[in-house]
């Protein structure tokens, strides 16, 4: 019974968690900090100037650019909930996050990559439905459709993400304090726990099942419909003409699911600590950053837009 309550004693003691920096030498920590706050400043200027190219544009208001308007305000919200800390811990002696500044930090990163998931199934299904059904694109892409597609999207990845974090810090940390992550990520700070985890576990795999990979699979059926329906046009500028328009969404959806997928899919001995916080660095900060300059190249309307913008603005 003393073991016990010693035992029980030390899972309460950890009430604050270590974060890593990304570099322990001083020269490399300076050169961490000016290269990531340009990225930070890329991420918020890049996605800002979408948002505003669209709603300054009458001919922009479409469901396309409505749904892209909020893929810039989700990667704003993305990378807002990691890299303000970051930058902070890294030039900053205190590189420390409250128990529950972490589970709170926790809680908006999961539910806002969840909504990145959810919104670019939304985004392919729009592109099916506008090449493989055109005729009744405007009827069942209604703007109440639309909305409510979005605010669907924030429902169901909110209450995913309530879920898993209140799973994950029902945990007693008694084995170490220190998160072998840049910020409170799911699986590094799972393995500090000193109980069985298998249940947190099984509703990270159902989660990423139901969410990213029942999202993906979405997007996978939605391309193929459209393949098949491309390939039947005689004319091959049609062709090319409508499979321009599905690239760039193409592109983002690669970049994005492939680091969701691997951090939260794979077995944990399959790869290295290293490895995940590369690919989470991956997803959360050089996707959300490339996002505007993929849509920006691919698109010529925002191009035109974009041009237009910086003339009116200039004069």
């Amino acid at each position: 019974m003393l073991d016990t309550a010693v035992q029980n004693k030390t899972q309460t003691l950890v009430r604050t968690f270590l974060l890593l920096r990304l570099s322990n030498v001083f020269s490399l920590q300076l050169v961490f900090f000016l290269m990531f706050s340009v990225m930070y400043l890329m991420i918020l200027s890049g996605n800002l100037l979408i948002i505003i190219v669209v709603r300054l544009n009458s001919r922009l208001q479409t469901p396309m650019y409505f749904f892209l308007t909020n893929l810039s305000v989700i990667d704003i919200c993305f990378s807002s909930t990691v890299l303000p800390k970051i930058l902070v811990n890294t030039i900053s002696h205190d590189h420390s996050i409250s128990f529950v500044g972490c589970a709170t930090q926790m809680y908006f990163h999961l539910a806002v990559g969840g909504v990145e998931c959810l919104l670019l199934a939304v985004m392919a299904f729009d592109r099916y439905t506008a090449i493989c059904r055109p005729l009744q694109y405007n009827l069942i892409m209604n703007r109440k459709l639309c909305t409510g597609l979005v605010v669907g999207c924030w429902i169901v990845s909110f209450i995913n993400s309530l879920i898993l974090t209140t799973f994950t810090f029902q945990l007693p940390y008694c084995k170490s304090n220190l998160i072998s992550h840049f910020f409170c990520e799911m699986p590094p700070l799972l393995r500090l726990s000193c109980k069985d985890i298998w249940l947190n576990e099984l509703a990270e795999y159902i989660s990423g099942t139901i969410v990213a990979l029942g999202s993906f699979t979405l997007i996978l059926m939605s391309y193929l419909w459209i393949t098949l329906t491309v390939l039947k046009f005689h004319s091959t500028k049609d062709k090319l003409k409508a499979f321009s328009t599905c690239a760039s969404h193409v592109a983002v959806v690669t970049l994005y699911y492939g680091g969701i997928m691997f951090m939260h899919l794979h077995p944990r001995s399959s790869s290295s600590a290293e490895q995940d916080r590369l690919v989470t660095i991956l997803y959360t900060v050089v996707t959300p950053m490339l996002n505007p300059i993929i849509y920006s190249i691919r698109n010529k309307d925002i191009k035109e837009s974009l041009r237009k913008t910086i003339c009116s603005v200039a004069h």
